[in-house]
């Protein structure tokens, strides 16, 4: 299932270039997912046409006008999707189901260094056992006004063993124009970081 919608068509290099980012990272269908700092929905997009009809996702940001965008979207692309908008910051304890997994697109580069390590540990803590942890990434060390505190891609998998998170690893690569290559890197939840595995 591709997106073939007015919103597909406005947004086509945008959605190719997500597609070709997470659509490896992805191998199975159905679940409860989350994006954190989902903007205006794109990668939200891609991950529900990844992942099926049956699964639900929540979508968290803390700006209300992308949430609005999103949810319009939303509705005239996929009606039936079930969608739970969070009007939220990601960087603070929220009420969420637990997740199979959930995806980090563009969104800790806006977090500073020292605080990336604190705001992973916290979002694991939603993520089921084995669960996976997918950030999409600028490559780059160096940080402008839109990317104000990059993580590279070794900074992400020497962040994710520290926090014990199993084979974190770089899946995907695509140039960019803007600051030369992103990446999507992934890691799954250890069951040690929860009591029990329900």
């Amino acid at each position: 299932m591709e997106i073939q919608t007015k919103w597909f068509a406005r947004d086509k290099r945008k959605f190719k270039k997500a597609r070709r980012l997470l659509s490896p990272c992805i191998s199975e269908r159905g679940g409860v997912w989350a994006d954190f700092g989902c903007g205006e929905g794109i990668f939200t997009a891609i991950l529900f046409e990844l992942i099926g009809p049956e699964c639900e996702i929540h979508a968290v940001d803390k700006s209300q006008r992308a949430l609005s965008r999103l949810k319009d979207n939303f509705r005239e692309t996929f009606p039936s999707a079930a969608l739970h908008v969070h009007h939220a910051d990601f960087t603070s304890p929220l009420p969420l189901p637990t997740l199979d997994g959930c995806t980090l697109a563009n969104a800790l580069h806006f977090i500073r260094d020292e605080h990336k390590w604190h705001v992973l540990e916290q979002l694991a803590k939603n993520i089921k056992s084995d669960g996976k942890i997918i950030v999409i990434e600028y490559n780059t060390n160096r940080g402008n006004y839109a990317v104000p505190f990059p993580l590279p891609e070794d900074e992400f998998i020497n962040l994710a063993r520290k926090l014990d998170l199993r084979n974190p690893r770089i899946v995907t690569r695509v140039p960019s124009s803007f600051l030369g290559e992103m990446y999507a890197g992934s890691a799954n939840v250890p069951i040690s970081k929860h009591s029990s595995t329900g």
